[in-house]
Parts: structure tokens; C-alpha cells; sequence
């Protein structure tokens, strides 16, 4: 158990700060506990215990008032939460409702955030692949935004650090674009989805097409055991907390682990203000706290920060953090700071139909996709857009849904319900956005929340870029699934707000240069070196994969130099 400090009695100083216990926070509070830093994980939310605060996990259908439906009211309600796919009456409890965290778009964006102890790993998608050289190269390459501070080599062996704690089911492919890492066994594809694979491959000469990777316990190792960890069950109902322990979440893994050494103090319902700028030191001193409930103003203290409270609070948090030294925000000499936001394009998605193969089915209800790594402008430029998008497609099966001729009703139809139906496919994009300036949070000057800071104004939106990328994908879909045999190939644009991707980055980015840049190539402030930021505003570009094991590698290498430093007196305060 960790030592839940909620008296403003205690001790308020400790060797680190880590602000947020979500993925990278959490990363953030086992790699310092472990090195023997007494660390104190700040969270804005409740306490959620792994097992204990799950109150979903194991019902059935039936439980749930309206079979697991959302009500009117709560749609009504929460116009911007009910848009997420997790959103539903079994997991609402994890998510920030749209009245209890107010902010203000400029431009359409949906913010979904989960305020708890685990944040949104108790309710992430859970798909992890690394990066390639050619992600960390692109922006110097390609002349956007700026140059990434360090490249593929630098993180990889972080990558296998976290890839080995956290359990990542997948295959060991070959392929350059979408390097492999430490895997679990890899979970299987259809019959259908091999097929189309196989067409694919053969007919196009650059695609891979490679089955998910994905942080779930297939066969755990004894590294998983030792946290308490089980296997995956393959249920898909991972938004509620899973009671074995089969996906990675903070609360079943690195927050317990922390805890066993001792050295975890988890304050939650702290609500961070700002970190304490300390003018005489040239350092940060602290960080201010206001109670979730009370609102009673707490300072806490210690010689490193690291800030992790998910991208958009990060930038919150930072440009609230002024003082003489900083008046537009903590390390913010170069006026940046909240700028060159990106996030990925969701927005375009086809279905099929497969004729034939109704001889055959399939196990469980695996928790990835078919995963095809980008093919666009990889190694030069070649299309009328910057970068690129990966492609995720599955296949499977529904009920039958009507008689033999056609009826949808009486004992045919009955019938036909107990059989399954032809096979569907669906596949994805999840596109590479480019930061621009235009993009950008900043604080309103009018408006507070109920803990007395500032809303967070959000100005996001796609470009002339992002709407090419997206045309490209349904055009090459389309191509591919007729390739691959597919009928009936409809394309689609959800048209749906940059923010739904849940994958915002940026406005505290890396750099080399403190000019065009806030953190240098260990996710250090250039102007504060004290400060670290390695959840996903520290992102110099999206890439095109899933950034969260990206997230905690970079955490796990900034705390290894974090620590390093103090020990040369470095970081004193």
C-alpha cells in the first residue's frame, strides 16, 4: 500500500514531485521509488484502488439498468464524454464529465480526460508500437516543426525497459517502418483478415501487414507475477478496470510497485496550481496544491518535478506557473510554451463485406487490430501532403440479423439470430497531424474553474494537410479492401473534432535549440532544469502510431537522468 497523505500535517518535503499518476506519471513514480527517492505522486482526481474501486468489472449485461446503454439525460448532459467509444454505463465513473472541468473552444475539440488515480490508463486503447528512426527524422527531413533531440537508437533500449515490465503481446515481423521490440506472444488473425493480408502484401510491394501489438498479458512472465498480474481474458470490457490484471494500467502495475518500495507518498484529490518558481535559486522550489474538496491551499516541496498530468494540463499547469522570472509561464523565454499542438486524424474509415468463408469463426474477443505501418512519404517525399497515416482493419462476424428471406420477425428471424452472418470488415486511419503555431492552448483572462485557476482556451484544428491525408486513406482503402476481394466498399469521413483521438501532443515540445524549443533531449526545461515534462506535451511531432509506449520510455530514460544529475548536486534546490 502506498501512503496516502491527505493531512496538512505531514511532511511537505520529498526528493521528487511527479504531477499525475496516470501511464507516463505513474512510469515517472517507479522508476524514482526504486532508485530510492522518497516521491510524492500528486493526483487531481479520487483514489482508485486496483480490484477494490472496479465496481463494473464482473457484472453482466443484465446488471446494468440500461444493458450498459447510455440514458438521454447523460447524452444531453455530456455532449462532448459521450462521444468517446468507452463512454458507457459501465465505465462513465472513470471519466471527467462535460460540467466538472469547464474549458473554452476557440475551435471545436473534445476533451476527454479521467480523473483518478491511474488517470486514462484505466480506460486506454491499450495499443502499443514503437517508433522508428524515420519518425524521429521526419521533421528534420521534411522541414516541419523541429528537428526531434534525439533519435531511434537513443530510446530503444527504454522502449525494451518499459516493453518488458508492461507486458506487449505481438510478432516479431521484420519491418523497418515498425521496429520490433520485447514481445509476449502475439494474439492471432481470422482466416478473412489473413486473406486480405496476403492480397495485400502480394500486390503491393511497400505495405506490411502485421497483427496488433498491444500491452495485454498473453502469457505472463514472472516479472507480471511478482506484480500480481494474471493473464488476458480476452473479454474487450478493459474500460471498466480489469480485476486480473491482463492490460497495463498504473493501478495494477507501476503504482503498486512503487508502493512495495516504501518510498510512494500518493496524495489524491490534490489539484495542482502551479509549480513555485524559487527566484533566488534559479530553480523550481515546489509545487501548490488546492484540495479537490475543501480547497484548502497546500505547498509541497522538493529538488526535481517531473510534470505528467496529461498533455492539455501540462500546458495548463505550466502556463499558470508564473512568477517575475517566468511571467508567461515556466520556462516559457521564448513565448512558445501552449504552442504546436498536433493529434491524430481519426477521421476516415471504410466497411466492407467478404463473400465465402463461412466455414469458419474465430476465439474470444481479441483486444487488437490488424496493424498496416505507414506507407506514405516514409523515405522521401511523394504525395501532395507532409507524412503519412497507419492503417488498422479486423474482420469478423454478426448475427445473421434476418430470416432467409429477409424477415425480421416471427421464428425465421429467431432462428437466424442464433447463427452468425456473412463476414464485415472495418478499417481505419489514425493520421500524422503537423504542429503549427495556429494550433495552440492558452488561459483565459476571464474565467476560473472552482479551484481558482484559470480555464484552459483550446484553438486546435485540421488543415488543408490533414484533409489531403484524409482523402489519400479512403482513396488507397478503398483500393486495397477491392484488391483484397471485398464487396460493397464504403467510405466514410466522421467529420468528428481533433480531441476524440485521445492522442493530443505538443506545446511543451523537445528541441535543441531553447529558441524554438522548451525541453532539451532529456525532457528537461531548458530555462528550469529541475522541471521535466515527459507525458505527451513534451511530443516534438505525433508520428503515426500510438504514442503512450513512447511515453514511458521517454519517462523511464528522464527519470535514469534526473537521478544522475542530482547525485552530481546537479538539481539541488
Amino acid at each position: 500500500m502506498a501512503n496516502i497523505n491527505t493531512s496538512k500535517f505531514a511532511d511537505q518535503t520529498y526528493d521528487a514531485i511527479v504531477i499525475g499518476s496516470g501511464i507516463s506519471g505513474g512510469w515517472a513514480a517507479k522508476e524514482f521509488c526504486e532508485k530510492g527517492l522518497k516521491t510524492l505522486v500528486l493526483e487531481r482526481g479520487r483514489n482508485v484502488e486496483h480490484l477494490k474501486d472496479y465496481p463494473t468489472a464482473t457484472k453482466n449485461p443484465w446488471d446494468f439498468p440500461h444493458r450498459g446503454r447510455l440514458t438521454q439525460e447523460l447524452r444531453e448532459e455530456n455532449p462532448i464524454a459521450s462521444r468517446c467509444y468507452a463512454f458507457k454505463e459501465d465505465a462513465t465513473h472513470f471519466f471527467v464529465k462535460d460540467q466538472e472541468h469547464p474549458y473554452v473552444q476557440e475551435k471545436p475539440f473534445d476533451w476527454i480526460r479521467g480523473y483518478q488515480v491511474g488517470g486514462k490508463s484505466l480506460m486506454w486503447a491499450r495499443q502499443t508500437q514503437r517508433w522508428s528512426k524515420y519518425d524521429f527524422e521526419g521533421p528534420a527531413r521534411d522541414g516541419f516543426a523541429v528537428d526531434w533531440p534525439i533519435r531511434y537508437e537513443d530510446i530503444a533500449p527504454w522502449y525494451s525497459h518499459v516493453e518488458r515490465f508492461v507486458g506487449i503481446s505481438g510478432n516479431k515481423d521484420g519491418v523497418d517502418t515498425l521496429p520490433d521490440g520485447e514481445f509476449l506472444p502475439p494474439w492471432e488473425m481470422n482466416v478473412v483478415e489473413k486473406a486480405i493480408r496476403k492480397r495485400i502484401v502480394e500486390t503491393y510491394q511497400d505495405r506490411h501487414v502485421v497483427i496488433g501489438r498491444c500491452a495485454h498479458l498473453t502469457k505472463p512472465e514472472e516479472i507480471h507475477h511478482q506484480q500480481g498480474r494474471g493473464q488476458c481474458q480476452a473479454r474487450t470490457m478493459c474500460q471498466r478496470g480489469c480485476p486480473y490484471g491482463g492490460y497495463f494500467s498504473s493501478n495494477s502495475s507501476t503504482l503498486p510497485w512503487a508502493a512495495k518500495t516504501g518510498n510512494l507518498t500518493l496524495r489524491p484529490d490534490s489539484v495542482v496550481h502551479s509549480i513555485l518558481y524559487d527566484e533566488q535559486k534559479g530553480k523550481a522550489a515546489g509545487v501548490r496544491v488546492v484540495d479537490a474538496h475543501t480547497k484548502e491551499v497546500t505547498e509541497y516541496f522538493a529538488r526535481i518535478i517531473f510534470v505528467n498530468a496529461a498533455a492539455l494540463n501540462t500546458n495548463l499547469i505550466l502556463l499558470n506557473s508564473t512568477s517575475s522570472r517566468f511571467p508567461n509561464g515556466l520556462g516559457n523565454d521564448n513565448g512558445l510554451l501552449g504552442k504546436y499542438v498536433a493529434f491524430h486524424n481519426y477521421r476516415g474509415s471504410l466497411s466492407a463485406s467478404m463473400e465465402g468463408y463461412e466455414d469458419s469463426y474465430y476465439y474470444g474477443r481479441r483486444p487488437c487490430a490488424v496493424m498496416m505501418p505507414n506507407f506514405r512519404n516514409v523515405h522521401r517525399q511523394e504525395t501532395d501532403f507532409l507524412r503519412g497515416y497507419m492503417v488498422f482493419y479486423s474482420a469478423g462476424r454478426g448475427r445473421a440479423g434476418a430470416g432467409p428471406n429477409g424477415e425480421q420477425l416471427g421464428a425465421a428471424y429467431k432462428d437466424a439470430l442464433s447463427e452468425p452472418g456473412g463476414w464485415g470488415i472495418y478499417m481505419m486511419m489514425q493520421g500524422e497531424t503537423i504542429p503549427k503555431e495556429s494550433n495552440y492552448v492558452s488561459l483565459s483572462t476571464t474565467e476560473k474553474d472552482a479551484w481558482g485557476v484559470p480555464l484552459l482556451k483550446v484553438s486546435v484544428g485540421y488543415d488543408d494537410n490533414d484533409e489531403k491525408s484524409l482523402k489519400d486513406f479512403l482513396v488507397q482503402g478503398a483500393e486495397m479492401l477491392d484488391k483484397a476481394g471485398c464487396k460493397n466498399i464504403h467510405a466514410n469521413d466522421s467529420k468528428q473534432a481533433p480531441g476524440l483521438d485521445i492522442h493530443e501532443m505538443g506545446g511543451v515540445r523537445m528541441g535543441h535549440d531553447p529558441k524554438t524549443s522548451l525541453l532539451n533531449k532529456y525532457n528537461q526545461l531548458h530555462a528550469c532544469q529541475n522541471v521535466f515534462v515527459t507525458d505527451g506535451a513534451c511530443m516534438t511531432s505525433t508520428g503515426t502510431q500510438n504514442p503512450s509506449l513512447t511515453y514511458m520510455a521517454l519517462t523511464a530514460r528522464a527519470v535514469d537522468y534526473a537521478v544522475s544529475e542530482l547525485k552530481k548536486g546537479n538539481l539541488q534546490v
